[in-house]
């Protein structure tokens, strides 16, 4: 038995190691809380999924128990895309969800992504279960709840495929890494008219081929490859449990998804002119002049998917995005993060084109770094990160924004270090005009993490 840890309770979801921080008997206890925590919101039902990880059985199963102790019923959608758990606490009367994923963690990781009432629940609320099981007796509720299953595959992939229309047929190359979007991608995409090339599309909780995290370029390569040796168009890949999307053109260039922003916020805009448009302070410079351009009010907000969705809430814009790959349509969709169905939304906009990764080509960009990670012991982000945000002096004409950690806008460029919420890192980008002025910026960052941490192994 695993003793509960309150390390696992993380900014946006609950995530540990199988047998070191997480096993069925923590499972239960989450269920057990997050059941008591839906029923103090009127909820009476749960819609529960997981991901393809060797350890999603076992803890699922206790997820259920402790659901059912707690008196609601529980509804199991068995292996699916984290989205289509969203989708369901949307079209199946319940509100409230759990999904089982460890994301685009190593294998030995698992974890819970929730929506209780609606509501993708972060921090505080986050913290509230962790101490609502160190509070609880451990007694059962009266009334044990029902469990059902239900296949919601048909109802996802129709409501997509009924939504989203492409101007003409399009073949393109799909990489799931061997996470759960390889269940649903290729029959999403050949139901819209699209010819598909698989590549590790067979679900497999061991990722024999590589991580499946479309963020990072090495991830990319297989996808690159097969653009090379095929005639398809476009590639697309998936993260873990589908909820972010990767795009490469033709040609091999990786479209990150503040420059996907772009086309989508042009798009939605079309339809919902003056309104505000959500992006993450990882984004690139040139998103707000192109939203602002297209008729839209940019909004820079936090990195995290929780966040995002509820500031979406919040304001009722159409859409957001991170730079992560979490996207977020409320325009013709629920306002929930899913990489399938922005997949989707991306092939409907390129089919129009006779030559998509020349649009995607177009789009405005700069020289920049994909992310980079400062890596430190546990809680030690958080200190070093507080010691910049008092003491870094920058140099020049600068603007700081300190909305999320810091990022420092310059003329021609800027420099992003904020704390991970997940692990403990410092998270950097950097974005620049010129390569001589990325290295400038990057330089005075590296010159001010340094002072607050001399022995830092910065990454660049």
């Amino acid at each position: 038995m695993v003793s509960l840890s309150k390390t696992i309770f993380k900014a946006y979801d609950i995530r540990g190691i199988i047998d070191k921080t997480l096993d069925a008997g923590v499972a239960r206890q989450i269920g057990q809380a997050f059941g008591q925590a839906a029923l103090a919101k009127g909820e009476t039902k749960v819609v529960i999924g997981r991901d393809g990880r060797l350890s999603g059985p076992v803890l699922t199963a206790a997820l259920a128990e402790g659901l059912q102790a707690a008196g609601v019923d529980v509804i199991d959608l068995g292996v699916v895309a984290t989205p289509m758990v969203y989708f369901g606490t949307n079209v199946l009367g319940a509100a409230s969800g759990i999904m089982v994923t460890g994301s685009h963690n190593p294998p030995d990781y698992n974890g819970f992504k929730m929506v209780l009432a609606g509501e993708a629940i972060h921090g505080d609320a986050i913290t509230a279960l962790y101490q609502r099981i160190v509070d609880h007796d451990g007694s059962a509720a009266a009334n044990k709840g029902a469990y059902s299953t239900h296949d919601i595959r048909a109802q996802y992939l129709e409501r997509i495929i009924g939504d989203v229309k492409l101007a003409r047929p399009i073949k393109i190359a799909v990489d799931c890494g061997n996470g759960v979007a390889g269940a649903f991608a290729g029959d999403l995409f050949r139901g819209m008219g699209c010819e598909v090339v698989e590549l590790f599309c067979e679900v497999d909780g061991n990722f024999p081929n590589h991580h499946p995290d479309p963020a990072h370029p090495e991830n990319l390569q297989d996808l690159i490859r097969c653009l090379q040796e095929t005639d398809a168009e476009l590639g697309i890949a998936f993260d873990g449990d589908g909820d972010r999307l990767g795009v490469v053109t033709k040609d091999g260039q990786i479209i990150y998804p503040d420059r996907q922003m772009m086309l989508f916020a042009a798009d939605v805009l079309s339809r919902h002119p003056g309104e505000q448009i959500l992006y993450d302070v990882k984004c690139t410079r040139h998103l707000a002049p192109w939203i602002s351009k297209h008729g839209g009010v940019p909004l820079m907000y936090k990195t995290g998917h929780s966040l995002v969705k509820a500031k979406l809430r919040e304001t009722g814009a159409p859409l957001g995005g991170e730079m992560s790959g979490h996207i977020f349509f409320k325009d013709r969709w629920y306002g929930f993060d899913d990489g399938l169905y922005s997949g989707a939304r991306l092939l409907e906009i390129l089919t129009r084109e006779a030559d998509p990764s020349k649009l995607l080509n177009s789009l405005p960009q700069s020289d920049s770094t994909p992310e980079l990670h400062l890596h430190l012991n546990e809680g030690e982000n958080v200190i070093v990160m507080d010691k910049l945000r008092a003491d870094a002096k920058f140099p020049g004409n600068v603007q700081i924004i300190t909305i999320d950690g810091l990022r420092v806008e310059y003329e021609d460029g800027f420099g992003l270090a904020r704390s991970s919420n997940t692990t403990p890192v410092i998270v950097m980008r950097f974005e620049a005009e010129t390569p001589a002025a990325l290295a400038r910026i990057q330089g005075q960052f590296k010159s001010v993490i340094l002072a607050a941490k001399p022995d830092a192994e910065l990454p660049f």
